[in-house]
């Protein structure tokens, strides 16, 4: 019995679980940052005026993905806590590093990206769309500041699990 449900096989389930997470997020992320966004910005849609509508419907379907993978990132390297093979000091920055990627999307999901459509939203019909509201850039700013973050963290986690993976076999 304990050959089919030891610690040996438990392990592995864990550091796959993480790596499938991070990496459909991390792709998921990029897709939309650089083929998605920029797309509909040559196409010129960011200049019309229901651009804040279906940005919004985008990015709440993407951040609720955001999260569910950070939640599950976050669970699985706690789970493996105990079982790890890497050093204690990378377990415990590892931690850390999930709970920023939980704290990034959650940022996304309720602070960013509401705010960026309330920036966008266009409430008079009679008005013609200028261009990119007041505080728009700040936002992107910050914006890009978290995905950079996102990136770094979820990579390093990544290659975390990698090698430890890589020590298990």
């Amino acid at each position: 019995m304990n050959a089919v449900f030891g610690d040996s096989l438990k392990r592995p389930a864990w550091q796959i679980i993480v790596m499938f997470a991070l990496g459909l997020w991390l792709s998921g992320s990029l897709l939309l940052d650089l083929v998605i966004m920029p797309g509909l910005w040559t196409a010129g849609m960011m200049t019309q005026a229901s651009f804040a509508t279906a940005g919004y419907s985008i990015f709440w379907i993407f951040n609720r993905i955001e999260l569910l993978c950070a939640a599950v990132v976050l669970a699985s390297v706690l789970a493996l806590r105990g079982t790890s093979h890497l050093y204690h000091h990378v377990r415990r920055w590892s931690i850390l590093l999930s709970v920023l990627l939980l704290a990034i999307a959650l940022i996304y999901t309720y602070i960013m990206t509401p705010q960026m459509s309330a920036l966008a939203i266009q409430l008079n019909l009679f008005e013609p769309v200028t261009g990119m509201p007041t505080g728009m850039v700040e936002m992107h700013e910050g914006y890009w500041v978290l995905e950079a973050l996102k990136f770094l963290a979820g990579a390093t986690v990544l290659s975390w699990c990698y090698h430890d993976s890589h020590h298990l076999a």
